[in-house]
């Protein structure tokens, strides 16, 4: 009898979870008439979306279509606008003619990712400027590079960086060499970094902070600490404290929420959005639904830890994800998902990069070295596989464990 599992989101999780499911099919000698997997995004593509604070975002993605046909898996172009967990179907839109059409589902692996955290802060929505999203990142681009054509002034030269977290830091020490690529050597360059909280890098812990310290001072970053962003509007940015900063590119960096998507799922939430679920990514008393990667909450051991929104993360939970999905389907046991490494790689722009190992950041690497992982994590690592079966489908082993 034929069964259907259908994955939404082409992002790390969902790539990781159809390559891990069609990878169990071939182990439990399943064939597609029995199992049909199906992925669907709007397009059969991966944004490869740690690299969107780099130059050039549009050529930030890689092809996923060959990869789907050599492990066989079924790709439906469209966006997810409903789920019916009671019917088990999606009713999905296509964005070529915007015909809706639904699709029934045995198991259901939820992919959906996250998007920025925007809260109501007058001129936001009008004025503000990211690097979550591929288009935002490509808008952000454009707009640095139109900066050219402007006349000298504290207003042009002067970038705001809300949000001293991972992303901020990645942001601001890249900017001033990209800043001086476009508008020249001689001109006066300001990257400014806002966070709310009384020290930069808040969730990095005290050991590496002092690298990132460095570092910023290292590029010209300054740092404005203990405020928080007011309003903005075309001309600057005002600080809770009154303060005010004259700036034509001001972006958001502070916040993430699991995609609205999630919301259609009857579960129980985190204050991230994100649904909780077991170890199995088996969303909480909500049949035949499994969330992964940032749409999911899922502890990563015993000693009360859970997995971050975080690419890192997200490739793992991907693959357990979906060889559990297909394995309920196909009648084997499912595998519990862990995280025994973690680590970090932190960009530091021209000062370098910080990379540290274990949930307490101990450095490991700083500087050029750092910075050369960092490169090899960005263009190699976190890449799909080759569009050659055998070796697509050993990618997405969940038992496999990186020896970073």
């Amino acid at each position: 009898m034929s069964q259907r599992l259908v994955i939404i989101g082409a992002g790390f999780a969902g790539m990781y979870a159809t390559l891990s499911a069609a990878r169990l099919r071939d182990a439990a000698r399943a064939s597609i008439e029995e199992l049909e997997i199906v992925l669907v995004s709007p397009q059969p593509t991966l944004v490869v979306r740690p690299r969107l604070y780099e130059p050039n975002p549009e050529t930030l993605t890689a092809p996923l279509d060959d990869v789907l046909k050599a492990i066989d898996v079924r790709y439906v172009q469209g966006t997810v606008e409903t789920i019916d967990t009671r019917g088990r179907s999606v009713e999905i839109v296509s964005k070529a003619d915007d015909r809706h059409h639904r699709l029934t589902y045995d198991r259901l692996v939820l992919a959906t990712g996250s998007r920025l955290f925007r809260p109501p802060i007058p001129g936001l929505a009008e004025h503000g400027f990211s690097v979550d999203q591929l288009d935002e990142a490509i808008k952000l681009d454009r707009h640095l590079h139109s900066l050219a054509g402007r006349a000298a002034s504290k207003a042009r030269d002067t970038v705001v960086v809300a949000g001293g977290g991972f992303t901020g830091i990645e942001v601001a020490t890249e900017l001033p060499a990209r800043l001086r690529r476009i508008l020249g050597p001689d001109a006066t360059i300001r990257v400014i970094i806002v966070e709310r909280g009384p020290a930069i890098a808040p969730d990095m812990g005290a050991e590496p902070r002092p690298v990132i310290e460095k570092a910023l001072r290292e590029c010209g970053v300054e740092s404005r600490l203990g405020v928080g962003v007011a309003a903005l509007d075309d001309a600057g940015v005002t600080l809770s404290d009154g303060a005010r900063i004259e700036s034509m590119t001001v972006i958001w960096a502070a916040g993430m929420r699991a995609a609205p998507l999630t919301a259609q799922v009857p579960g129980e939430r985190d204050n991230f959005g994100r649904l909780l679920v077991d170890r199995t990514l088996r969303v909480l008393d909500v049949d035949g639904v499994y969330a992964t990667g940032d749409a999911a909450k899922v502890p990563c051991d015993d000693q009360g830890r859970h997995a971050l929104m975080s690419c890192q993360h997200a490739t793992r939970m991907g693959a357990f994800a979906g060889n559990n999905a297909a394995a309920e389907l196909l009648g084997v046991p499912t595998s519990p998902y862990h995280q025994k490494v973690y680590v970090t790689c932190l960009d530091l722009g021209e000062a370098g990069a910080v990379f540290t190992r274990g949930w307490d950041r101990k450095v490991e690497m700083i500087g050029a070295k750092a910075k050369a992982t960092k490169k090899e994590i960005n263009t190699v690592w976190i890449y799909p596989p080759r569009a050659e079966r055998a070796a697509a489908l050993a990618s997405a082993d969940p038992e496999r464990v990186t020896d970073l």
